[in-house]
């Protein structure tokens, strides 16, 4: 029986402004990105989104962003391999913090926005990420853009990696995630996404923009809490994996 992990960006809130349609999304997936605070999140939406996981059996997963609130991280700055560790260790540990204090654990650090499309490509910034998870201890593992440089690089320091793969993102012919802005860089329609899904757990493809086929290596199947049909896909998404004998689990 094949098998997929369905994750999700959570915990985007931040005081008064609400992002996200956490709890209708939660029983659908089986692990959790959550928001450290500096792209979205705060204190009260880290323990809140923690506890609707622990709730609901799903792992739990910091998701560490450049300090860009404004921009909501999707903003390159220019970091070096240094800023790279101290901003995971920094956000990721109070992710960590909030588990343990919960009864939970830390499962695995996902970068966000900006900071995983610079990292997908850096040899630099990967090795940083995962020498600041290893050095976060408990078996962390990291979920990282499958077949990047970011994976080869986490392999190669003996951290566990989940090769990550998008439902409803368009691809570029490199195998990176095309521009939002550019057409096709969101889908939008749950049937396409689905269609995109399947091609990549089933055959171990994914189909550029452009025409091109691009092999993928698909481990964890993200799905943007952010976006107004989260909901819908999460559950078109499930029904589906049911229908083909594709188990959902966290790996």
């Amino acid at each position: 029986m094949k098998k997929i992990d369905l994750n999700c960006d959570m915990g985007e809130s931040y005081g008064a402004w609400t992002m996200g349609a956490d709890a209708g999304v939660m029983p659908h997936i089986s692990s959790a990105n959550i928001a450290c605070g500096f792209h979205g999140g705060d204190p009260a939406t880290i323990r809140k989104t923690v506890r609707l996981a622990l709730d609901h059996g799903v792992a739990i997963g910091a998701h560490p962003s450049l300090p860009d609130l404004q921009g909501f991280g999707r903003r390159a700055m220019k970091i070096t391999p240094q800023d790279m560790y101290d901003l995971v260790i920094y956000q990721a540990g109070a992710v960590e913090a909030f588990a343990r204090a919960a009864g939970g654990r830390l499962h695995h650090v996902k970068c966000h926005g900006a900071l995983y499309n610079m990292a997908a490509v850096d040899e630099g910034l990967s090795e940083a990420m995962a020498r600041a998870v290893r050095d976060l201890g408990g078996d962390v593992m990291i979920y990282a853009l499958s077949n990047s440089k970011m994976m080869d690089t986490v392999k190669k320091q003996k951290i566990r990696v989940a090769g990550e793969v998008f439902a409803d993102r368009g691809y570029s012919d490199d195998g990176t995630l095309a521009p939002r802005d550019r057409p096709g860089g969101m889908i939008e329609d749950a049937q396409q996404s689905v269609r995109q899904a399947l091609a990549m757990i089933e055959e171990g493809y994914v189909t550029s923009l452009s025409g091109k086929r691009v092999p993928v290596s698909a481990d964890t199947l993200c799905l943007h809490g952010d976006q107004p049909g989260a909901v819908t896909f999460a559950k078109e998404l499930r029904s589906v994996f049911a229908k083909k004998g594709i188990a959902v689990a966290a790996p």
